[in-house]
């Protein structure tokens, strides 16, 4: 039998599940052919489980990539993006905290619905590691947008 191999998967998701109900996860994905980093949420729904149909998504460019970027690099202490469409405003937030006792960095994706006005957030904590690895991804992307 010809099987062919999994195809690796070309995203970065940071899994925040908890024992309160209240976790989420932030996944990150390149799209080469729109030449953007797709960043998506779902709030945690039981344990160990997230509520994909329900995703925030938003799209970054190159001017979002380089805002979180620098706020990752330690070159400012936050970023806030704000995409604004017909249907629903989104709104990603990357903090870096001084808090010896909290993550170095709490991130947000939401999304206000324009029809009714409703919000769902997500919300994570983000240790050193898994902000090392965000930057060496968006780093990447980068490059292989600009095609250098």
């Amino acid at each position: 039998m010809n099987q062919n191999p999994p195809v690796p998967s070309s995203d970065y998701p940071i899994y925040k599940p908890n024992n309160r109900g209240t976790g989420g996860v932030i996944r990150f994905e390149f799209n080469r052919e729109k030449a953007a980093v797709f960043v998506e949420a779902a709030s945690q729904a039981g344990e160990k489980q997230f509520d994909w149909e329900q995703k925030i998504t938003m799209k970054w460019g190159l001017s979002d990539i380089g805002n979180v970027l620098a706020t990752l690099q330690g070159r400012q202490s936050q970023t806030k993006l704000f995409h604004q469409s017909e249907r629903a405003n989104s709104a990603f937030e990357l903090t870096y905290q001084t808090d010896p006792d909290r993550a170095p960095y709490l991130m947000s994706l939401s999304r206000q619905n324009q029809s009714d006005k409703s919000l769902k957030k997500v919300t994570i904590p983000v240790s050193h590691g898994e902000a090392a690895i965000l930057e060496t991804i968006l780093r990447t992307a980068v490059i292989r947008i600009l095609g250098w």
